[in-house]
């Protein structure tokens, strides 16, 4: 068949690898969210240090790096370039665990980023060209629960180390296994054919154009940006939601370490996995009948998710806050899916990671940029007011983010409509028919 003869890899394995690799990208990256009460403690930082630690300090420079990196990807081996960065986060994060203050742990965590920053983008790419339309979504879905599985994985690694020998070692043992799937990637995942499944002899093969010509057009088109611009608003409520509700939890509502490592870590992994498997399925069974449908899913799980976060917020016994917080944990991340599925089919193959590292420039950082650091501030702003409980007043300041969410959603579901129409389902069937005439 010709579909499967332009995958040079088994599929199914190579989404595996590369969900492996970016569950450990996001554990290196949420290591310090996990470890911020003890960090805080030992190191004497503010919350605005902790928040610029794990927000916009390292939004910066993942995003600053993210978009070379990527365009170089779209010019040369995917694979080659995600091994190499993956080495260096994985060492990057194990220096993390030497840092004797702000300054030192602010120099390991950019290191951190700058390897995290070839992350993402070429694993999209490579992923858009093993699976066609009609399963990109679900494919990107299974991709991102490398999130939760991290996340998840790493709460509860983390804080049992933590809880055992220290912080610093925590540090260390999360790092080590990255470089070995450095090894293994190249070892088993090679370089697919770009545009594989994109019709034959269509403007979908083009080489990739000059990094300005590939940011100019990207801005230029009105729907990438207002799929960049919903998916920062969503990962604003999210990456605050998961930079602080270790510290909450343990700083409010009395959990220990071994009680994050035991049933912070399962909600988060359970919660957020169930959040990007569902969405990345509404958005296959609705996007291809009406593209919209891609930003309605994750506009819809901002409005559900309000309620559920406000009274979670109410809650003064952290068994039920627990429970309460796994609903808007996993409805923040609906927007992960549909906007990668979105970005990658809108997007020509020879763009598909510079376009990607546009979008996560816009997601990161205004999302983990600046939500983590807003609510640091606010509960800094509010010590002289309440004390130990100003992390309250933090969590708080995300209220208004869920609505805006939503809003931000809505309206780029409508520009989407107007400009992309149904491309999608289009695409798809247009770029089957031609496959099947070639067999």
């Amino acid at each position: 068949m010709a579909g499967r003869a332009r995958r040079p890899t088994n599929a199914t394995v190579a989404l595996a690898v590369l969900t492996l690799i970016y569950a450990f990208n996001f554990m290196d990256r949420q290591i310090l969210s996990v470890l911020a009460e003890p960090i805080k403690r030992d190191l004497h930082l503010s919350d605005t240090e902790l928040g610029l630690l794990g927000g916009f300090m390292f939004a910066l420079f993942y995003t600053s790096f993210g978009v070379p990196v990527a365009w170089l990807a779209d010019r040369t081996k995917r694979v080659g370039v995600l091994a190499g960065a993956c080495a260096l986060w994985s060492v990057f994060c194990a220096l993390c665990g030497v840092a004797t203050g702000f300054s030192t742990l602010a120099m390991a965590r950019i290191g951190v980023a700058v390897g995290e920053a070839g992350g993402v983008p070429p694993s999209y790419s490579i992923i858009a060209d093993l699976f066609p339309k009609e399963r990109r979504g679900r494919a990107m879905a299974i991709y991102s629960l490398g999130s939760p599985i991290g996340l998840g994985l790493g709460t509860a690694l983390g804080a049992w180390v933590a809880a055992t020998w220290g912080w610093r070692a925590a540090f260390f043992v999360v790092a080590l296994p990255g470089l070995l799937l450095s090894g293994l990637l190249v070892l088993l995942v090679r370089e697919p054919v770009r545009g594989g499944f994109e019709p034959a002899g269509s403007a979908a093969v083009e080489p990739a154009p000059p990094l300005l010509v590939a940011i100019r057009d990207f801005i230029r088109n009105p729907a990438l940006v207002a799929t960049a611009v919903a998916g920062a608003f969503g990962g604003f409520v999210c990456y605050a939601l998961m930079a602080w509700i270790a510290a909450y939890m343990i700083r409010i509502l009395g959990m220990t370490l071994g009680e994050v490592a035991r049933w912070l870590s399962l909600t988060l992994a359970v919660s957020l996995g169930l959040g990007i498997w569902i969405s990345g399925w509404l958005a296959d069974r609705f996007g291809p009948a009406d593209i919209r449908a891609y930003l309605w899913v994750p506009g819809g799980a901002m409005l559900v998710g309000l309620p559920a976060y406000l009274l979670a917020m109410a809650m003064t016994d952290w068994h039920f806050a627990l429970v309460l917080f796994a609903v808007p944990l996993g409805l923040s991340i609906f927007y992960l899916a549909p906007v990668a599925a979105v970005v990658q089919t809108l997007v020509p193959p020879a763009r598909r990671s510079t376009a990607s590292a546009l979008v996560l420039l816009f997601l990161n950082l205004f999302g983990l940029g600046l939500g983590p650091v807003v609510v640091g501030m606010v509960s800094d702003h509010a010590v002289p007011a309440m004390g130990g409980r100003s992390l309250v007043a933090g969590m708080y300041a995300l209220v208004p983010m869920f609505a805006a969410a939503a809003v931000a959603n809505f309206v780029a579901a409508g520009i989407v409509g107007r400009t992309a129409g149904n491309r999608l389902a289009g695409g798809t069937a247009a770029g089957t028919d031609r496959r099947a005439a070639t067999r």
